[in-house]
């Protein structure tokens, strides 16, 4: 018996001894102990995956059913419960639908109670009663949300989890070491799943690993059809006795979940056009367009405010537009999944900043330096708002002439005033009370608060992740190229050479490439350390692996291993068969992002330039309205007073006059829309990265850092520049007006 399978039997005979031990001493507390370690690996790793959130959520819902239990009907029921074991939960459908009622209600009592004391008026108690009826629909779909997301992330894992249990099954025909395997070497959540699948057996709740592994893979019978397949082409490999057959039906189980892959994100790119035209037109161009006239809304309208505006831009519609992604994202079928390197723990000093002080290198978290930039933004975007406050009246302005004055405490405007820095001033209606800032230095200044939301935000993720996605960047390429490189080792090796000389040959032959510094560096390990071709790739100081983290190579050498102990001619053949993986998956792969490329385009334009470009003409154009509306209502009442008549005044200036309300500063629109153009621009990186890369963590930070600090410096140029001009030209349409 070869010596692979022997020790492979050795540890499935040390398993189920130990099991037997368990279940047949269980008053020897040591040996309970032991047998029950393995066990409990699924929950362990269970506990240090799932996100704190789902956590909580889980014992959201239970503490609300100990206090109120509300249950859902049977067909309700019976789906959640689906969801939940998706999920991996503990929890129940009933503690679903109570939280889901109950949270909803608590929601719209206590924010309608405090909102109407506060501001004695019924907008926000009608917002707040209006969020509770609209959490409830949420809050009872929510393990499904859930469940969809674990999906989509398993889902882009599967096309590597066939490959490595293919991989493994080649050389060894055990289904349950080959999940084992595949559990080991994939990311979750599907390496969650896995285990779970090896747990069921461990726990006795299926007799078998295929009759666990079906269970499972009825719960992607309505979601992915061609995973199934894969699994079960799989299984049947195990009843073949010819080995030509049972290899045969291997390499179908992978030709399969490639190609109907590439097929089921054809018509996923194909039907994808018009959701994100829909997208784009309601949740960001209408919305932006919709800016130009409010200005004119706001000053012919009593009783909007500013605070108004606020929830529509800054919580309804980035909540709309949320929903409307994640609706089209709910829809993407499998992907190839990205390069995991999450498991290197030497790449935990790249996700800071690195200093070097006296030839020390010293790790910042960028956190804190993405607050301290934050605060100077947030502070120098409210010094107009803190100068009324310590001295109100006080003010820089500049004047018709173009001279500079500063006005006293107190004095608010004077004559021949064009612009100023702060600008208070009465309201029309009512002049014991002060608005404002309506200055146009005011109105620059706070452009501060969308640069410290964007800038900090998007300081934090780029620099979080830039190092490390260039360390995986490079993986990627060396996997990009490792077929070929995998190609010439298998031919070396079938050429009689052993793999401690294969390995230095296919260096020479790739030299100057990233796969040619990998073989180089395995070969200088065997020549000059005198290591094993295991140890040369896998020892945990100098081996190459570790400076290549990626679980596909790691794979193809543990493949490289086991089968050179069952020959050179089998190792061989392997790891031909193994290139030839890598190519298909690859080439799939690239046809997948060709496709999806094509297909949010429009995003990325509206990401990088259109949105932050539109924005900050819009509030140019609303800052020129808000200061003529503002001037000429000044100006009208100026003269309704020079008059002097009551009949004057009410037939003519005055009854202008009434046509204009107080109006909103541009201080406060720029900050909505800033604040809305930071909101779009994530929530469209979220979806962008979603329906190009499936679940890709790393990508997506780097993405959300790179797309806020440009969009947001783009949106603040524009807006600051239009701002500056739009008020020069209506300063010289109005004259020597009063007011900023």
């Amino acid at each position: 018996m070869p010596e692979i399978e022997k020790e492979e039997m050795k540890r499935l005979l040390s398993k189920y001894q130990s099991k037997l031990a368990v279940t047949l001493t269980p008053e020897n507390a040591e040996v309970q102990s032991i047998g029950v370690i393995r066990t409990r690996e699924y929950l362990d790793f269970k506990k240090e995956y799932l996100p704190k959130h789902m956590g909580y959520y889980e014992q959201a819902c239970n503490q609300t059913e100990k206090i109120i239990k509300i249950v859902p009907p049977a067909k309700a029921a019976a789906a959640l419960q689906e969801s939940i074991e998706i999920c991996h939960f503990n929890t129940t459908p009933t503690g679903v639908y109570s939280l889901a009622l109950t949270a909803p209600i608590a929601v719209a009592l206590v924010g309608a109670l405090l909102s109407f004391v506060i501001t004695k008026g019924l907008f926000f108690p009608l917002f707040f009663m209006g969020l509770g009826a609209a959490l409830i629909g949420p809050l009872k779909n929510y393990p499904h949300h859930l469940a969809q997301n674990w999906r989509m992330k398993a889902s882009n894992q599967m096309v590597l989890s066939i490959f490595y249990i293919v991989t493994y099954m080649r050389h060894t025909s055990n289904l349950e070491l080959a999940v084992d395997f595949a559990a080991e070497h994939l990311s979750p959540p599907l390496s969650l799943d896995f285990k779970r699948v090896i747990w069921n057996i461990e726990t006795e709740k299926y007799g078998s690993i295929r009759e666990s592994l079906d269970a499972y893979l009825e719960t992607w019978k309505k979601y992915n059809m061609e995973f199934i397949e894969s699994m079960h082409l799989i299984e049947g490999s195990l009843l073949e006795s010819a080995e030509e057959a049972r290899v045969g039906m291997l390499d179908k189980a992978l030709d399969v979940i490639l190609q109907e892959t590439y097929e089921k994100m054809l018509h996923y790119a194909h039907n994808l056009k018009s959701p994100i035209t829909m997208l784009n037109m309601l949740g960001v161009i209408l919305p932006i367009l919709g800016l130009v006239i409010l200005p004119l809304v706001v000053s012919f309208m009593e009783g909007v405010r500013w605070y108004h505006l606020a929830t529509l831009y800054n919580f309804i519609l980035p909540a709309a537009v949320y929903y409307l992604g994640t609706q089209i994202l709910s829809t993407r079928p499998t992907g190839y999944g990205s390069v995991d390197i999450s498991k290197n723990p030497e790449l935990a000093k790249y996700r800071n900043f690195l200093v070097k002080i006296g030839g020390q290198e010293i790790a910042v978290n960028p956190i804190y330096v993405s607050i301290i930039v934050a605060f100077v933004f947030l502070f120098i975007s409210f010094v107009p708002i803190i100068i009324h406050i310590i001295n109100p009246g006080w003010d820089i302005a500049t004047m018709q002439d173009g001279s500079v004055q500063f006005l006293p405490p107190g004095t608010y405007q004077i004559e021949g005033q064009k612009f100023s820095l702060v600008d208070y001033h009465p309201s029309i209606k009512n002049s014991d009370v002060m608005l404002g800032p309506f200055g146009l230095g005011a109105s620059l200044l706070s452009l501060g608060l969308p640069l410290a939301a964007g800038i900090s935000v998007g300081l934090y993720h780029k620099t979080r992740t830039k190092n490390v996605l260039k360390i995986r960047n490079e993986s990627k390429r060396l996997e990009a190229e490792f077929g070929a490189a995998l190609f010439q080792l298998g031919n070396r090796m079938a050429d009689g050479f052993p793999a401690e000389i294969a390995f230095g040959k296919v260096a020479d032959g790739m030299s100057g490439t990233i796969s040619g510094e990998f073989f180089t560096l395995v070969s200088s390990n065997i020549s000059r350390m005198g290591m094993s071709v295991e140890q040369a790739i896998f020892d945990p100081e100098n081996g190459a692996i570790v400076q290549y983290p990626s679980d596909l190579i790691e794979t193809s050498m543990k493949v490289l291993v086991e089968s050179a102990k069952k020959g050179p001619m089998v190792a061989a053949q392997s790891l031909i068969n193994l290139s030839r993986y890598i190519k298909e998956m690859h080439n799939v792969d690239e046809r997948l992002q060709d496709l999806m490329a094509d297909s949010i385009s429009s995003m990325k334009s509206q990401v990088s330039f259109l949105s932050p470009t539109i924005s900050g003409i819009v509030i140019g154009i609303t800052s020129m309205v808000t200061t003529i509306l503002g001037k000429l209502g000044a100006q009208l009442t100026k003269l309704g007073q020079e008059q002097g008549s009551e009949a004057a005044a009410a037939g003519g200036a005055a009854g202008l006059t009434q046509l204009f309300g107080d109006g909103i500063p541009t201080f406060y629109f720029q900050i909505i829309v800033g604040f809305y153009v930071v909101q779009i621009v994530y929530i469209l990186t979220v979806l962008i990265n979603g329906i190009q890369n499936g679940s890709d963590d790393l990508q997506e930070q780097y993405l959300l850092g790179v797309n806020l600090y440009r969009s947001t410096l783009l949106y603040c140029v524009i807006a600051g520049a239009v701002m500056l001009l739009f008020n020069l030209i209506a300063g010289n349409i109005m004259g020597s007006g009063i007011g900023g």
